[in-house]
């Protein structure tokens, strides 16, 4: 019963696997394009029929090993026999694969540093070419120097003599600008000598003025002076005015900074004879008005004011919205007045009509105490 079951298995395999591969059946070609399919194939269907016996050759085995037709139809199928001779062999194989990529890596990595090698190789032949070239251009170049040096110390002995020639002429020269420059600096002398005496001109001016006012002396310098002057019958009430001289050959200039003072910065110019008076001037001006300056300096402590000396403008800045201009005529505070010009609030003028304080004559501070404490502004 075994035989007719390995009959029945034999002829359900496929009788086309069973041939034999002939190699005649393809004739030879010599062209590599037909016999690599026909080699495939072949190595395809050997590979079929090593299966296919095995299969037969485990079956024979089991069946020889049985004693009985029971035995084989009631015992378990076994397990595949060739799984672990299989499993053996994909490792095998994987690991032919890997070494095979690896060894290819490094045929591939070897061929990448030949071609280096190789272009370094003509790198280095191209260079020593170019050195050979250099160093025959160097030697010409040797060759034609030492030929220029032989000119070139001739032609140094005649320029050697020339320069002897124009040093000694030069000489003369510079014999000739000394002697010049003597009589310049014997000038110079009288001038610094005249320029002393201007010095203690201005010296007894300065000492002059100071019996009239008092001074502090911010900087000095050869051709600038920075003073901070102030009257001293008005020390108390008016802050020092600050003004600067520059010097240039035998003229001055005067300017007048404003500061807090509240004077109109101006400059003045002239003869440097006439400094003292225009220092005399300026601050008889300053005098002038020392009243007047003195309330407005007293009031920029109190409020927040803007003195506009061109414009004789105060401007008041009751608050962030509300702006009261105010006028204040020549003469004040004896003879001229100050007056109320505009009050704008939220950018809108109001009407001054009613605006006006208690007194006859307001000045400047009781205008502005009485703006700060009426509610209608």
């Amino acid at each position: 019963m075994a035989t007719e079951r390995i009959e029945a298995l034999l002829e359900r395999t496929d009788p086309s696997f069973l041939k034999s591969c002939n190699t005649t059946e393809l004739q030879e070609t010599g062209e590599g394009e037909i016999m690599a399919p026909y080699l495939m194939d072949c190595r395809r269907k050997q590979k079929h029929i090593f299966r296919q016996l095995c299969v037969v050759d485990d079956m024979i085995k089991l069946l020889a090993s049985l004693e009985s037709v029971d035995q084989l139809l009631n015992e378990p199928c076994p397990q595949n026999p060739g799984n672990e001779a299989r499993s053996a062999w994909k490792a095998l194989k994987a690991e032919y694969q890997d070494r095979v990529q690896e060894v290819e890596g490094l045929i591939s990595s070897l061929q990448v540093r030949m071609e280096e090698l190789q272009g370094k190789r003509k790198k280095l032949e191209n260079l020593l070419s170019s050195l050979q070239i250099k160093k025959e251009e160097c030697k010409e170049k040797e060759r034609i120097a030492a030929k220029q040096n032989q000119r070139a110390e001739k032609q140094i002995s005649f320029q050697l003599e020339d320069s002897l020639q124009a040093a000694q002429n030069t000489l003369n020269v510079c014999d000739l600008r000394l002697s010049k420059l003597k009589d310049e600096v014997n000038k110079q002398r009288a001038r610094i000598s005249d320029w002393t005496l201007l010095r203690e001109g201005l010296e007894t001016m300065v000492t002059v003025t100071q019996k009239s006012m008092q001074y502090r002396l911010l900087s000095v310098s050869p051709s600038e002076l920075c003073l901070e002057l102030l009257p001293r019958a008005a020390e108390k009430s008016l802050e020092p005015l600050r003004v600067s001289i520059t010097m240039t050959n035998d003229h001055f200039h005067l300017q007048v900074f404003q500061g807090t003072a509240g004077l109109v910065e101006e400059a003045v110019d002239g003869p440097l004879r006439q400094v003292s008076a225009a220092l005399v001037e300026v601050m008889e001006r300053y005098i002038s008005q020392g009243e007047m300056l003195s309330e407005i300096q007293t009031l920029h402590s109190r409020f927040a004011i803007d003195w506009c000396p061109a414009e004789r403008l105060l401007i008041f800045l009751k608050t962030a919205t509300t702006v009261c201009h105010l006028r204040v005529e020549e003469g004040y505070p004896s003879h001229g007045r100050a007056t109320l010009l505009s009050v704008r609030k939220d950018g809108n003028l109001l009407d001054i009509t009613d605006l006006q304080p208690t007194v006859k004559h307001p000045v400047l501070t009781e205008w502005l105490e009485f703006l700060s404490t009426n509610p209608n502004v």
